[in-house]
């Protein structure tokens, strides 16, 4: 053969071959080659993730001992410290970088199904299925952490299991005498706090520095040591984080905020400073895996009081007082007025402080948006009193205290 018939031959092969090449990329693309995905194997955690809540809440045995103080145990206090190296609130950068991202993924996905549309190309089918899939996938990933680090939780035995304590019905006398009793408790630890110089200019309890690590370090230790007398709240977690924009936190009427997706316990820093600890507490509760509200109150409350911390004594007096107070106040108001004459006027200025600060944000869209939110998300967990279940904690408190005067004697 020629050099110059070699030469056509292989120029024909190549045309051929390339031709062979367009026409397979011009091919129409199918919706359903999707399924050829590896990454559609992802969508297996919604089934996963439902049948895990399932038989956590039909048995809780399950959420207990496999979930709760298993896998939970383990998995949360490795990821929690590995949060706790970044010395910011990942949850923060997360609520607000991830919007932005979806925002323009979104467009990105929009702006090819609009070009498929124009340039009327075959594969619009194809696209539409791509991004669905990948917002399935992304949905699976967050209900499948939701599910394991945070819903089963609700579905544990109460902390009144460990703690000892039998909850049953008080008379209003009770009620009472546990009203004074915390009011005499937390009108001692003010005045010794007062006498400290722990307050500001307008006698409003105050930090001696803005230092939140050193915050959240008393918090740890404080755990700490309650889990002497309560071993089910052992072990070594992150410390609570700081939020920046805690002033936003606070329109939406939000004091803290435990994030299953990074393990953090997040507190609102614009607030009253006699409640932060408290907060603290109450956060640092969901994170050892008690999501009910009214049982991290009162883990916050026995936390606060076990501490060696003045500040966080009175921040958990404090909390408690308010719930019972309330209470009683529904009951017999005359009591009530009994009650508040034990108030120092040390703590009659703090009342007085955080009456004004959440004043400003009551009845506003955001916050009656943030509550309605927050209610059904508590519904949505089988805390069938929604945003009521807080106020749960007072038969805890009067358990505890029933318990106390019982060793006394």
């Amino acid at each position: 053969m020629k050099a110059y018939e070699r030469g056509n031959k292989f120029y024909l092969l190549r045309h051929f071959s390339n031709v062979k090449d367009n026409l397979e990329k011009k091919r129409p693309v199918k919706w359903h080659n999707i399924l050829q995905k590896k990454r559609i194997w992802i969508l297996i955690l919604i089934p996963v993730a439902l049948v895990v809540l399932f038989l956590a809440r039909v048995n809780p045995w399950i959420a207990e001992y496999i979930f709760a103080r298993g896998i939970y145990k383990q998995l949360a206090q490795v990821f929690s410290l590995m949060a706790g190296i970044v010395p910011f609130s990942i949850m923060e950068a997360q609520v607000i970088l991830l919007p932005i991202l979806a925002a323009i993924l979104f467009l990105r996905f929009l702006w090819r199904i609009i070009s498929r549309i124009y340039k009327k190309e075959s594969d619009l089918g194809y696209i539409i299925a791509h991004g669905l899939l990948n917002g399935a996938c992304i949905f699976s990933i967050a209900l499948f952490l939701y599910v394991i680090f945070a819903g089963v939780n609700y579905h544990r035995y109460s902390f009144a299991a460990y703690s000892g304590l039998e909850v049953k019905e008080s008379s209003v006398e009770e009620l009472y005498n546990l009203n004074v009793a915390l009011a005499k408790n937390a009108s001692d630890i003010r005045n010794t706090l007062h006498l400290e110089g722990a307050e500001d200019e307008n006698g409003v309890i105050q930090f001696s520095s803005d230092n939140w690590g050193e915050l959240g370090v008393e918090a740890a230790k404080a755990f700490d040591k309650a889990a002497e007398k309560y071993p089910v709240l052992k072990g070594k977690y992150g410390t609570p984080k700081p939020v920046f924009f805690s002033r936003f936190m606070s329109r939406m009427e939000i004091t803290g905020i435990y994030w299953p997706f990074t393990l953090e316990a997040n507190i609102n820093v614009d607030t009253t400073k006699h409640s932060i600890p408290a907060t603290m507490g109450h956060e640092l509760a969901h994170l050892r895996g008690f999501m009910r509200e009214d049982e991290a109150n009162f883990i916050a409350y026995l936390v606060c009081k076990e501490s060696d911390n003045l500040l966080f004594q009175y921040s958990g007096a404090m909390l408690a007082l308010s719930y019972v107070s309330n209470q009683l106040y529904k009951e017999n108001s005359e009591l009530y007025y009994k009650v508040v004459d034990l108030y120092s006027p040390y703590m009659i200025a703090d009342l007085r402080e955080e009456y004004y600060y959440w004043n400003q944000f009551e009845d506003t869209v955001i916050s009656t948006i943030s509550n309605s939110m927050n209610d059904t998300y508590l519904k949505a967990n089988r805390q069938e009193d929604g945003v009521k279940s807080y106020g749960r904690m007072v038969d805890l408190l009067l358990a505890e205290y029933r318990a106390s005067k019982e060793m006394v004697n």
